[in-house]
């Protein structure tokens, strides 16, 4: 009975001992854009706050700075919440095959992407492909400040896939009668509210999931089937001349969309990367937080704290528990 009452002391010791260095657990989540990022990277925080103990940062950043920031490991950011795979392959390439300083989730889910128009718009004048973006009549309809172009979203500033869709455009044949525009999400958002609100045409770069699929009733155009041969991308990390060097007149395939985390972070906070090995959601998760976030206007950190309350089997078994 002695030696269970000393062990028991050297354990309870020993734990309280332990307490700092596990409240010393800490990271820096990149913030994205684009909302699904945004759920995501709450869900992480929260996790990490109210399950692990540790401490969060969101620190807002386009890919290429979360990239840079990781691989310098340093602690400035320690973890992209959201990469879309081959959409970012130019940094996974960099990072995570040659330099070693980052580390890809191998829990994926399943992204798709595409061209949108609303489904009123496009039934009414027969929009089902995308080459149908490049009929006049189309295009006038889609002409909201008459240059004689109509105007389509292809993503916000500092996306991979804005250059894609930019290449897409001109590949497409579609450049003598649609303007690509690169703007925020949420200037997409509300373009989209406005032109079905007014029966005005209106197209734009979409994906699965988003919330969108939640907020209106619009349709994916079709494309050409994908095909590598007709699919070389070359993003401008890789090259100045990256635009003339790609040829993109297909559709993408489907995306392995995932998280990453510095390296470093193993040595810094070694229970939050083994977290990070574990963490997984599906589309419809990150479809369904990202609604709630656009459509509804709550606050992202509310929004993960109640998917992580309301999935605590999901959160125990990613926590290893």
């Amino acid at each position: 009975m002695k030696l269970n009452t000393k062990s028991l002391a050297l354990a309870t010791a020993v734990s309280v001992l332990a307490l700092p260095a596990f409240a010393a657990e800490e990271v820096k989540i990149g913030v994205p854009s684009w909302t699904g990022a945004q759920a995501i990277a709450h869900v992480l925080g929260n996790i990490v706050e109210t399950r692990i103990g540790g401490t969060v940062e969101y620190v807002p950043g386009n890919n290429a700075t979360i990239f840079q920031a990781m691989d310098q490991g340093k602690g400035d950011i320690d973890v992209h919440p959201d990469v879309w795979l081959p959409n970012q392959e130019s940094f996974t390439k960099k990072y995570v095959d040659e330099e070693g300083t980052v580390t890809l989730s191998s829990n994926p889910y399943e992204g798709n992407q595409g061209f949108c128009v609303s489904k009123d718009f496009g039934e009414a004048n027969n929009i089902t492909d995308i080459a149908d973006l490049g009929r006049p009549d189309v295009a006038a309809l889609m002409d909201s400040d008459g240059n004689g172009k109509g105007e389509m979203w292809i993503g916000a500033p500092g996306w991979a896939s804005a250059n894609v869709n930019e290449v897409k455009t001109r590949d497409y044949g579609l450049l003598d009668f649609i303007e690509p525009i690169r703007a925020e999400e949420s200037v997409k958002t509300a373009r989209i509210k406005d032109s079905i609100a007014k029966g005005e045409g209106y197209a734009f770069y979409c994906y699965k999931p988003h919330a969108v699929w939640f907020m209106f009733d619009v349709e994916m155009l079709s494309e050409p089937t994908y095909d590598p041969a007709n699919y070389v991308m070359v993003q401008p990390s890789d090259d100045a001349d990256w635009y003339n060097k790609s040829k993109v007149a297909t559709k993408d395939a489907l995306k392995d969309v995932q998280i990453a985390w510095s390296n470093s972070l193993v040595d810094r906070s070694p229970a939050i990367a083994e977290f990070f090995q574990n963490f997984s959601v599906t589309a419809d998760d990150v479809s369904q937080l990202a609604f709630e976030i656009s459509a509804n206007g709550r606050d992202a950190a509310e929004v993960a704290a109640e998917w992580v309350n309301n999935n605590s089997d999901r959160v125990d078994a990613m926590l290893g528990l």
